[in-house]
């Protein structure tokens, strides 16, 4: 069995909050680190992004938002630590198209299963040759402003705090 990867409390839940606000699609995101997790990285941080394919069944991060935040980790020394989806109806596992589709083979797939929407969650895999292998998830506790999430609407990228703030004056 694998060696069990921690995930701090903001971020994980963060990658729920984002999942639920995203419904009835599948929301996505990327946690980043200062190095890929076999090399010793501890996520840091996680950016929720759009959905470009806006389906409940898939997902596509936006072209445009993903180069911009890839652009953004290389000139800060972060890496992708994980790539972040939802399921909206079935679990946290990878499904034949996310096996297929998974090109970045250092990263964690982080999945958060809405299956139960007032219990979410989230599983951690590694998908690599094909192979999609559990990687035991432990959720830790707050440590300190390492640990951020950031929001993504249209590219511009905010604080969960104002995020909700946005949909509170929806």
């Amino acid at each position: 069995m694998a060696r069990p990867v921690e995930l701090p409390r903001p971020l994980r839940d963060a990658i729920v909050a984002w999942s639920l606000a995203c419904r009835p699609n599948e929301a996505c995101g990327i946690v980043s680190a200062d190095r890929v997790l076999d090399e010793g990285g501890e996520a840091s941080e996680f950016r929720g992004l759009t959905n470009a394919a806006a389906s409940p069944y898939r997902f596509v991060i936006d072209p445009a938002e993903q180069l911009r935040l890839m652009l953004e980790l290389d000139d800060a020394g972060q890496v992708v630590w994980a790539i972040v989806h939802s399921h909206v109806r079935s679990p946290a596992e990878p499904s034949p198209t996310d096996v297929e589709l998974a090109f970045y083979p250092d990263a964690l797939h982080l999945i958060c299963s809405l299956t139960d929407p007032d219990d979410p969650v989230v599983r951690a895999w590694r998908i690599r040759d094909g192979i999609a292998t559990e990687v035991p998830l432990e959720v830790g506790e707050y440590r300190g402003p390492e640990a951020e999430a950031r929001w993504s609407r249209d590219g511009v990228a905010a604080s969960p705090e104002a995020r909700r703030g946005e949909s509170e004056a929806e």
